[in-house]
């Protein structure tokens, strides 16, 4: 067994313990922690970035970014959250939320959405500022031309919404 001790950094003597911390992750780091641990979605295709969250050098969540799935969104200033996973731990959904807009801002990107099952109360994305905004009715994406497995839930969703303030106007 290879030895894993090293010399204490000075950042060490200043970590508190039970800080939740954000930091960047790779997709494939992302799409491991969906895969074990998202509810009802598996790993996307692919994204734009991700972000990890972390309390005592252990993740604790992830929020994967990426263009918008819908068309009519995809206009290269809006940015959309296709998956958000944590361990249940307090507040990590909120945290992954705001640093995923945060981030997003800080690129250039003036509008972000997201959508939730209609089930879920939206709490942790009223708490970092974003709308509900509408309802959208959910549906299999399998057709005559292009028959597919729904591997997600085929319920109806709600579309959350934050913008900066020069687009609010």
């Amino acid at each position: 067994m290879p030895n894993t001790w090293r010399p204490p950094r000075v950042a060490d003597r200043y970590r508190e313990v039970g800080v939740m911390r954000v930091r960047p992750i790779t997709f494939k780091q992302a799409c491991e922690y969906v895969s074990k641990h998202h509810r009802h979605h598996k790993s996307p295709q692919g994204h734009k970035f991700s972000i990890g969250l972390e309390q005592d050098d252990k993740l604790i969540g992830v929020v994967m970014i990426g263009r918008p799935v819908a068309r009519g969104n995809d206009n290269g200033f809006t940015a959309e959250i296709i998956r958000l996973c944590t361990d249940g731990a307090q507040n990590a959904c909120s945290k992954l939320y705001a640093a995923a807009w945060n981030a997003s801002k800080a690129m250039g990107y003036t509008r972000g959405i997201t959508y939730i099952l209609e089930s879920e109360n939206g709490a942790s994305l009223k708490a970092s500022g974003w709308k509900c905004v509408s309802t959208v009715s959910g549906r299999s994406w399998s057709c005559p031309s292009r028959p597919r497995e729904d591997s997600h839930p085929a319920v109806n969703k709600t579309r959350w919404e934050i913008t900066t303030k020069q687009e609010a106007k």
